[in-house]
C-alpha cells in the first residue's frame, strides 16, 4: 500500500492539520503546542504520535524535553511540500502561527533578560565551565596569521554573541578591525569598557544572530562561541553568518557536545543540551560551510567542547 494513504489519513483531522501547519515552520515542545492549541496535553500528545508514526513529524529528545518538527528531507518532506499550496490559511491557522511566533519571540526575550541579569558575573561563569581552557586564545590562533611585514592579515573579524568582549580583545592583534555583536545591552556595555583603548578599530553592535547588523560579505573571519545552544533555530543563525562572510572566509565555532546536564538550562540559560558532531556538521553544510577542522576538548562539569573551523563555500 502506498505511503500516501498513511499521509492523507494522518492529516484528515482538524487538530493534526493545525499541528502540522505550525510544525512545518517551527520546532516546538509539547507544552508550547498545548499553549498554542489551547488543548489538554494528552490530546495533543495523541495527535503528535499519529503524525510522527506516519512520518510527517520527527521528534527530538533533549534532556527532559521533547521537541517536534516537520522532517527536513525524505518522503514525508516531499509530501508536505506537495500539499502545502492546497492548505488555505483560515483564521484558526493564522492565529496558531501568530501564537507560535509569539512563543519564539518570548524565548529570545527571556534569553536577553537572562544575559542582562548575569552580565557582571558572566566571565566568572565562563571560567567555571571552561576550567583552564583558553577559548579566546584558540579563536585567535584560528585567525589568519600576520603578513610578512607584521600587518594583520585579516581585514575584518567578528565575534557573534560577543558577551563582555573577552574574545574581541584577543582578536585585535590579528585584525585591522573587530566587530562584536550581542543581544544584551548590558554585555555590550561591559565590552565597551574592556575595549575602550582600542578606539575606532572596535565596533560594538546590538542585534540578533538571525538578523545580524552586518553587510553581505563584510567579514573575513567570524567566531561564535557557546552561543548556538541558546538559540531556537541554530541553522538560521549559521545561514546569517554565512551571508556576512566573504567567500573563502573562515568561521570558528565552539559549542558543547551533547550532554544530559539539565542544570545548564537553569544556571546558564541553555536551550539545547549541546550537539553531537554529526549534527553540527550537518547544520554547517546546510548553511553553506565546509568543515576544515574539528576537535573535541574536555572542559569542566563533565562537559566537552567542539572546536570547529569551517570555510564559507
Amino acid at each position: 500500500m502506498s505511503a500516501a494513504l498513511d499521509y492523507f489519513k494522518a492529516l484528515s483531522d482538524d487538530t493534526r492539520m493545525r499541528l502540522m501547519h505550525v510544525l512545518n515552520k517551527h520546532e516546538l515542545n509539547v507544552n508550547e503546542l498545548v499553549s498554542i492549541l489551547e488543548m489538554g496535553q494528552s490530546r495533543v500528545s495523541r495527535h503528535l504520535k499519529i503524525l510522527t508514526g506516519a512520518g510527517l513529524l520527527v521528534s527530538r529528545r533533549d534532556g527532559l524535553w521533547v521537541f517536534y518538527a516537520a522532517p527536513a528531507e525524505g518522503e514525508g518532506r516531499d509530501f508536505l511540500d506537495a500539499v502545502a499550496p492546497f492548505i488555505a490559511e483560515d483564521m484558526t491557522l493564522q492565529g496558531d502561527m501568530a501564537m507560535a511566533e509569539k512563543i519564539i519571540e518570548e524565548r529570545a526575550l527571556k534569553t536577553r533578560q537572562f544575559f542582562n541579569a548575569i552580565a557582571e558575573d558572566w566571565d566568572e561563569l565562563n571560567r567555571e565551565v571552561l576550567g583552564g581552557f583558553d577559548l579566546a586564545g584558540a579563536v585567535a590562533e584560528a585567525m589568519p596569521a600576520a603578513s610578512v611585514d607584521g600587518a594583520p592579515a585579516c581585514r575584518v573579524a567578528v565575534d557573534l554573541g560577543c558577551g563582555t568582549g573577552t574574545v574581541l580583545e584577543r582578536m585585535l592583534p590579528r585584525a585591522q578591525e573587530v566587530i562584536g555583536v550581542d543581544g544584551s545591552p548590558r554585555m555590550l556595555e561591559m565590552a565597551r569598557r574592556r575595549l575602550a583603548d582600542a578606539g575606532a578599530r572596535v565596533s560594538l553592535r546590538i542585534g540578533e544572530l538571525d538578523h545580524l547588523p552586518l553587510r553581505d560579505g563584510e567579514a573575513d573571519f567570524a567566531s561564535i562561541n557557546m552561543v548556538l545552544h541558546h538559540l531556537s533555530e541554530p541553522v538560521a543563525a549559521l545561514r546569517e553568518i554565512g551571508r556576512t562572510l566573504r567567500t573563502g572566509g573562515l568561521l570558528f565555532l565552539s559549542d558543547f557536545d551533547h550532554h544530559d546536564n539539565e542544570r545548564m538550562r537553569t544556571d546558564y540559560g541553555d536551550r539545547w543540551l549541546g550537539f553531537d558532531r554529526a549534527a553540527l556538521t550537518a547544520r554547517l553544510s546546510e548553511a553553506g560551510f565546509v568543515v576544515r577542522r574539528a576537535d573535541l576538548r574536555e572542559v569542566s562539569k563533565g562537559l566537552s567542547l567542539h572546536l570547529i573551523v569551517a570555510e564559507k563555500s
